[in-house]
């Protein structure tokens, strides 16, 4: 059995890391991290643990928790795993990092979008991008993972094989995205408030989201050049979810077959990407609850353009899913172990 230390426990992400884990077949948690609720029963702060999880949350002891735990999955604030993290702890275990601590390899670049100093910087390089459907081989042998955002998750794995296979010009690509609350974590924040949010949409992060340098890169990687998108966000009163909607200019005329080739080229033997019929577009609810990514694309001749479609839940493949499927990897697992979770619906 993989030990496995969760700090940070109590957030949403973290708690659908504890969801998934309790049904992994290989995997035991011994270790329930909060800053928050340290002594109080897991049980009583998420009602549907009740019965199942007796034990009490910990603190963030991450030198203690590396003697006993074989992997650490660090669901927390940006800056925190940058600051616990050393050379003795990544010799006794490994770590998976849900926060934006190891994602950017140009520590400039993450000190200016977050607006904090990277307290880890020479473990920068080391850090695997735990994009697994782009990075497997990379994340196998890795002992220090920086679990993708949510966002770029959805946007990269949209726009990938288009990027890939230099069908797009790259400098034209427009991302409008939608995600369910959740994504602002669980903290008490006026503007999440019920009366705030229901019915009604807004933008936000607009030209200034942290997760535009992420994606940048992502993309960046995958061309082969420097890219730079313009990308929205919006909140919409769901708990759950992310629909991403990417625009691009074609290099050339493309039939809708020549497309999917590519799509079906990097995605039909991907367990967790569905690429979708034509003229069947990606919703939330149809991957709600799993770690399902659902892509499509639309090309419009009168334009000279695509359209590229992902959706996503955002706490499963966004973030808790996506870092078990990591960890599925790193220790040489089928990639979809106890993660075969059917869609929810309604």
């Amino acid at each position: 059995m993989i030990k496995v230390g969760i700090i940070g426990s109590t957030g949403y992400a973290g708690q659908e890391l504890v969801r998934i884990l309790l049904q992994h077949p290989e995997a035991e948690i011994v270790w329930y991290g909060s800053r928050s609720y340290v002594d109080e029963k897991y049980s009583k702060i998420f009602g549907n643990m009740v019965n199942l999880v007796d034990e009490k949350c910990m603190g963030e002891d991450m030198d203690a928790l590396a003697e006993q735990a074989d992997v650490i999955f660090t669901a927390t604030p940006q800056g925190l795993c940058g600051s616990l993290v050393n050379e003795k702890i990544l010799s006794q275990t490994k770590i998976i990092d849900l926060s934006a601590d190891f994602r950017i390899k140009d520590v400039a670049k993450y000190e200016q979008w977050y607006g904090i100093t990277h307290q880890s910087p020479s473990f920068v390089a080391e850090a695997v991008y735990g994009l697994c459907e782009v990075n497997r081989q990379e994340i196998r042998t890795a002992r220090l993972l920086a679990n993708p955002g949510c966002f770029p998750t959805c946007s990269t794995l949209s726009i990938y094989p288009m990027a890939k296979e230099g069908f797009i010009d790259m400098n034209t690509i427009i991302i409008d995205a939608k995600s369910g609350t959740s994504g602002a974590g669980r903290g008490a924040k006026v503007a999440n408030l019920y009366c705030e949010v229901n019915e009604s949409i807004k933008p936000y992060g607009v030209a200034s989201h942290r997760h535009t340098p992420e994606i940048e890169d992502q993309l960046s990687y995958a061309s082969g050049e420097e890219v730079k998108i313009n990308f929205t966000p919006h909140l919409v009163p769901m708990n759950r979810g992310i629909l991403a909607t990417s625009y691009a200019t074609l290099k050339k005329s493309v039939s809708y077959e020549e497309v999917r080739a590519v799509y079906d080229k990097y995605y039909a033997d991907e367990y967790f990407v569905r690429v979708l019929d034509r003229n069947v577009y990606p919703e939330t609810r149809w991957v709600e609850g799993s770690n399902f990514v659902d892509v499509n694309f639309q090309i419009d001749e009168r334009t000279g353009r695509i359209i590229m479609m992902g959706a996503i839940d955002n706490v499963v493949k966004g973030a808790a899913g996506q870092a078990v499927q990591n960890m599925n990897l790193m220790f040489g697992l089928e990639e979809n172990t106890g993660l075969k979770i059917v869609p929810m619906f309604p």
